[in-house]
C-alpha cells in the first residue's frame, strides 16, 4: 500500500495599496474572519504595516494592511507613505483598493502614476459596489483597466463581504508553493499589547474625531496577567498640546471614562478573560518629531 502523497502547503504576501479610507483594514479584516487591523472614519488611522494571517486549506495568506497613499505634508505623513510603498515592494500580489463611490480623485491619481514602478502582479479591487450603480462601477473598471496593468480585477463590499470569498480563493489559487510563515492559530503579527494599545486608539478616534488630530497615539506601559484569571493592563494616550489633553479627558473625567470601558470591553473580548484597563492622558510635545516613537511604531523616521 502506498501512502498518498501530502497537498502541499502554499503561503504569500498580499499587500493592500489605496487612499486614505478606501476600505483596506476593513477588507483584511473580513478576509481574516477576525479583527487584525482597526478601523475608524478618521483618515490615516493605519500608520505602520499590519500583517493579518488568512487560511484557506493549505494555504496561508499575510495581508498587509498598509497606511493610505495620500500628499504628505509632515514628517509623520512621509514616513507612512514610505511605508506603503515598501509594503507593495515586498509582496507577491498587491491589491490597489479604490473606493467604487469616490472614483479617481488626487490620490487615487497619484497610486496610479506610482504603479509602473511595482513590478509585481497587481490586482484592482473595487470596494463599496452595493453602493454605485453596475453602469457606472463597469465603466469605472474600464477606465482603471486602461490606465494601470491589473492581472485581475474584482468587485466587493469589504464591510459586507460580498465578493470577498471569491477574491480570497484566487489569492490562495495564485501564491505560490512554499511552507508556512507563521503558525496555524495565528491570525496577527501584531504583539497583544500592541493591539490592545491600538483597540484603545480606534476608541478615541471614534469618540473624538472631529476634534482631535491623527497624531494622537496610545502606548500599553503594563500588562500584568492576575492569579484570578484577569488581567491588568494600564495605557497611556498621549498628545501634543494641553488643549487636545483637555478634549480627551473630558467634563469631569467622562470622555477618558467612556473610551476606556469601550476598550476594555473589546480587549476583554479578543483575550477571552476579564481584563482591568487603567487609561490615561499626557502630553507628549512635538512627538511627530521623535525617532524613538517613529520606532516603536515600526515607521522609518527618515520618510523619505
Amino acid at each position: 500500500m502506498t501512502d498518498t502523497p501530502e497537498t502541499p502547503t502554499r503561503s504569500g504576501f498580499v499587500a493592500l495599496i489605496g487612499a486614505p479610507n478606501a476600505g483596506k483594514s476593513t477588507l483584511v479584516n473580513q478576509l481574516v474572519g477576525a479583527k487584525v487591523s482597526i478601523v475608524t472614519h478618521k483618515v490615516q488611522t493605519t500608520r505602520a504595516l499590519v500583517r493579518g494571517i488568512a487560511t484557506v486549506d493549505n494555504t496561508q495568506i499575510v495581508l498587509m494592511d498598509t497606511p493610505g497613499v495620500f500628499a504628505p505634508k509632515r514628517r509623520l505623513d512621509r514616513a507612512m507613505v514610505t511605508t506603503a510603498w515598501s509594503g507593495a515592494r515586498d509582496a507577491d500580489i498587491v491589491l490597489v483598493l479604490i473606493d467604487a463611490r469616490k472614483g479617481v480623485r488626487e490620490d487615487e491619481e497619484r497610486i496610479i502614476e506610482m504603479l509602473p514602478s511595482i513590478k509585481l502582479p497587481k490586482w484592482l479591487i473595487l470596494n463599496k459596489v452595493d453602493t454605485v450603480e453596475p453602469p457606472k462601477l463597469l465603466e469605472l473598471a474600464k477606465v482603471l483597466n486602461e490606465r494601470a496593468d491589473f492581472a485581475e480585477t474584482f468587485m466587493i463590499s469589504a464591510l459586507g463581504g460580498s465578493g470577498c470569498k471569491d477574491l480570497l480563493n484566487k489569492i490562495a489559487a495564485t501564491v505560490p508553493e512554499g511552507p508556512w510563515y507563521y503558525p496555524e492559530d495565528q491570525i496577527s503579527d501584531l504583539p497583544m499589547r500592541q493591539l490592545a494599545a491600538e483597540i484603545t486608539r480606534e476608541k478615541l478616534y471614534l469618540r473624538l474625531h472631529q476634534e482631535l488630530p491623527y497624531s494622537s497615539t496610545v502606548e500599553t506601559e503594563s500588562w500584568e496577567e492576575k492569579k484570578d484569571g484577569s488581567v491588568k493592563i494600564q495605557q497611556v494616550g498621549y498628545v501634543e498640546r494641553d488643549s487636545q489633553k483637555k478634549i480627551v479627558l473630558g467634563r469631569k473625567g467622562e470622555t477618558i471614562k467612556a473610551i476606556g470601558q469601550a476598550a476594555r470591553k473589546e480587549i476583554a473580548e479578543i483575550l477571552e478573560q476579564p481584563v482591568h484597563l487603567f487609561l490615561f492622558v499626557k502630553v507628549r510635545e512635538n512627538w511627530g518629531n521623535d525617532p524613538e516613537r517613529y520606532r516603536e511604531m515600526g515607521l522609518d523616521f527618515s520618510g523619505d
